[in-house]
């Protein structure tokens, strides 16, 4: 669905064939005059642009090795895999062939406890993007789907992917809910692609996706937002983990990344316009949608801390997928090592996430605009030239597209959610207020 863009040229210097790589990672036998650093990202997982595509195409871990080599005699080879989710790369890894490798919350446990049981083990250095609340994480309806909750998912047929952040907030709400994701469910394992498709064909009731698949979706008009994995109110993150023994053999290495990720986000944090584009070039992902999760107000917050409330939740995560027998056992605090991200990048972590502002991009901007309310926003869309507009969810926060968020108007208040459920709730606590459509909240508000 999806085309996939080629990075641009690097050094030939610092290039090796995927032909190459496939023999092993830089902690392999050498004569100590070339290396080879593999590193396993998901480009369409956009959320991990920092240690992965974004980066990528900023080059900066090769101007960091470049520099190193310069010191030390030696020739350092970049080579970039690309997959759909972490447990290709976790399998790379615990074979040998990938060195660095970035997933979500769900997938880190996993690829901690396969490290172990394969005697290759793994560790968590860095986060890349996260969100405190889970806002990460959404399930989807069809558009014109009669499913109007969660409950209403009893007996129907689900897609996500087992073992995924995704899949862990569809369990987590489903229960809050009062089904049993076991039995009460149909759960489809599917890829992402693969589970876009089954919902758009009908062969598949809903969609339980981490981002940007959610976004995407709404934003081509192929889906309707169900559930907002905010409402969770459970932290959510995507990190970098290290084979421990490339670590232990080539910790400047490791540095080096540490210091170029972190120059990755001050380039997103600083650019945020420019970014999501060089983004939407690399994936082919349109850049209203990775603007959505890594814009100014974001879904996303990057910062590479390990945060305590981050490491935190990862322990909550554990025995859920101990009840999926995905895991046995992971002993958190083991595979968390804050070490080398505070010898490479020493200093104070970024601040944390305020609340998200409403966000206006008009056709040709390099720039967008913030408003400190909805209806200042809605004011400023009528008869503008919008690319996109965004808006936070009245409740949880969750940024959504203003066209595709579901309005209330309460008194002279306008008030957007991610999902009907989240407005009808609202509606039925403030007497007066009413659902209406996005078209007429801007006539309105204008």
């Amino acid at each position: 669905m999806l085309s996939r863009r080629l990075a641009p040229a690097l050094p030939l210097a610092l290039v090796l064939t995927l032909a190459t790589a496939c023999g092993g990672g830089a902690d392999d036998p050498a004569d100590g005059k070339a290396v080879t650093v593999t590193v396993g990202y998901q480009s369409k997982t956009i959320n991990t642009v920092t240690a992965g595509t974004l980066l990528r195409s900023l080059g900066y871990f090769e101007e960091e090795l470049a520099a190193r080599g310069r010191k030390d005699g030696v020739t350092y080879r970049v080579v970039w895999q690309d997959y759909a989710t972490g447990a290709p790369i976790t399998a790379q890894m615990t074979a040998g062939k990938i060195d660095i490798g970035s997933m979500g919350d769900f997938p880190l446990l996993i690829n901690a406890a396969r490290g172990k049981q394969l005697k290759e083990p793994t560790r968590l250095v860095a986060v890349t993007g996260y969100n405190l609340r889970g806002g990460l994480n959404t399930v989807v309806t069809k558009p014109g789907s009669t499913l109007r909750s969660l409950k209403d998912l009893k007996g129907r047929k689900v897609s996500t992917s087992v073992g995924s952040a995704a899949d862990g907030t569809l369990v987590r709400a489903l229960r809050r809910a009062g089904l049993d994701p076991a039995k009460d469910v149909r759960k489809v394992n599917q890829q992402p692609s693969v589970g876009a498709s089954a919902l758009t064909a009908g062969s598949a009731d809903a969609l339980s996706q981490f981002v940007a698949w959610p976004g995407l979706l709404a934003f081509q008009g192929r889906a309707t937002a169900l559930y907002d994995g905010a409402e969770l109110d459970l932290p959510t993150f995507h990190g970098v983990t290290v084979r421990e023994r490339f670590a232990q053999r080539r910790p400047e290495v490791l540095d080096a990344f540490l210091r170029a990720q972190r120059r990755a986000t001050d380039e997103l944090r600083r650019r945020p316009v420019a970014s999501a584009e060089s983004v939407a070039r690399e994936t082919g992902l349109p850049a209203e949608v990775v603007y959505l999760y890594n814009g100014a107000q974001g879904i996303a917050t990057f910062d590479p801390a390990l945060r305590p409330e981050l490491v935190a939740a990862l322990k909550e995560d554990v025995p859920v997928l101990k009840e999926a027998g995905l895991v046995k056992d992971v002993d958190v605090d083991a595979f968390v090592d804050p070490a080398p991200l505070r010898r490479a990048v020493p200093g104070a972590a970024y601040p944390g996430a305020g609340a998200a502002r409403s966000e206006l991009w008009l056709r040709g901007a390099e720039s967008t605009r913030s408003f400190d309310s909805p209806k200042a926003l809605l004011k400023a869309v009528a008869g503008a030239r919008v690319r996109a507009a965004y808006v936070p969810d009245a409740v949880t926060g969750t940024l959504w597209f203003a066209d595709r968020a579901v309005w209330v108007l309460d008194g002279g208040e306008f008030r957007a959610f991610v999902t009907r459920e989240g407005a009808e709730r609202y509606v039925s606590g403030h007497a007066g207020s009413r659902i209406l459509s996005y078209a007429d909240a801007v006539g309105l508000a204008s």
